[in-house]
């Protein structure tokens, strides 16, 4: 398909900086392919669109600060400056990244990230690039490894807003907070799944009391999220690979749901992506784990999701082609038109949107 048709006008007022407070006050637009209208609701209604017996699906990874700035070494001599983004761990010691600036880095240097921090026993956290690949993408082998390795990133990185709010304001002290779902707990992510950043104890408490069930996948989302399509056609347009998991436990209970008549709702697209690549023809969730380079588009079969619950996308960006095959691209551009117009704030901080599946 021409990614152009995947294009739309996003005003900059419409981007949101922050989230709403307390989380589960965000707006939240009700998009049933089969109505003409769109129904204006808050994500504390939620419960009321969801039936006993329905499972949310949510994606419990951890936000790491993935974000590493530096000095590249060449001949001993202190040089460029260096920004590395990690988005995929690839060894106990060696992460893949996008580097900037990109053109300028080559398989062998040194990079000294946080030098004069306390980081490790000598203030610094160093790297050689060992592979460099496309669009910025280089391999980086650390010189510490393991639970060293996770303990000097923690200090020496930042958490790595997305470019569109970076772009705006610097990282501070709230993001570390803001930027994490509240059930957050196996490190990994360079990126917030943000649909859940909108949940609330208080909102999981009336959750349980409507008899919904909830159940957790592992996708550790990677800084490819941000990437955008270049290509001219999604034919053209090759994902970035990003690790997940799905348990056995959690498996057999999402196929024990769907044999009661249950629905999968799974929160972010994140969790979607998961569930449909472990998911069969036959709609039978598999155990799964690896790296899934699923791309998702119109004339995509669903096997195994019902409802999705996501924020608002970037225009020409994977997501929103994800959105269109899941409710319909003309439903969507719809739905987007009325959000912009409505004043819904939009991206990782922004609002969210609750879809039906287009029959």
């Amino acid at each position: 398909m021409r990614v152009d048709l995947f294009d739309f006008d996003l005003p900059d007022d419409n981007i949101a900086l922050r989230p709403a407070s307390p989380r589960d006050s965000a707006r939240m637009l009700i998009v049933r392919p089969e109505e003409a209208a769109f129904e204006d609701r808050k994500v504390f209604d939620l419960p009321s669109f969801l039936r006993p017996g329905d499972a949310l699906v949510f994606n419990d990874t951890k936000v790491i600060p993935a974000q590493l700035e530096g000095i590249r070494l060449r001949d001993g001599a202190e040089q460029t400056p260096v920004s590395a983004t990690l988005h995929m761990r690839v060894g106990a010691n060696r992460w893949l990244a996008f580097a900037r600036p990109g053109k300028r880095i080559k398989p062998g240097d040194r990079i000294v990230f946080g030098k004069g921090s306390d980081t490790c026993l000598l203030g610094e956290l160093i790297a050689t690039v060992t592979e460099k690949g496309e669009a910025g993408e280089i391999t980086l082998s650390f010189d510490l490894s393991g639970p060293d390795l996770d303990a000097a990133i923690a200090t020496t990185g930042h958490i790595p807003l997305p470019p569109y709010i970076a772009a705006k304001r610097p990282e501070d002290g709230q993001d570390r907070t803001d930027y994490q779902t509240i059930y957050a707990r196996e490190e990994g992510a360079v990126a917030a799944p943000t649909a859940g950043l909108h949940f609330t104890p208080d909102l999981f408490a009336r959750l349980d009391a409507a008899g919904v069930e909830r159940h957790f996948v592992t996708l550790h989302v990677g800084a490819g999220t941000f990437l955008p399509v270049k290509a001219d056609d999604t034919d053209d347009h090759k994902m970035h690979l990003e690790t997940g998991h799905v348990s056995e436990k959690t498996a057999a209970a999402l196929n024990a749901l769907k044999a009661r008549g249950g629905r999968i709702v799974c929160v972010g697209t994140t969790s979607l992506r998961l569930i449909e690549s472990a998911a069969q023809e036959d709609g039978i969730i598999q155990p799964w784990s690896g790296a899934t380079g699923i791309f998702i588009t119109p004339g995509y079969r669903f096997k195994a999701v019902d409802m999705l619950m996501t924020n608002f996308h970037l225009p020409k960006s994977t997501l929103f082609m994800l959105v269109s095959a899941f409710a319909g691209l003309e439903t969507m551009r719809a739905a987007y038109a009325h959000a912009i117009a409505d004043g819904y704030r939009f991206y990782s901080y922004g609002d969210a949107s609750l879809l039906f599946r287009k029959a």
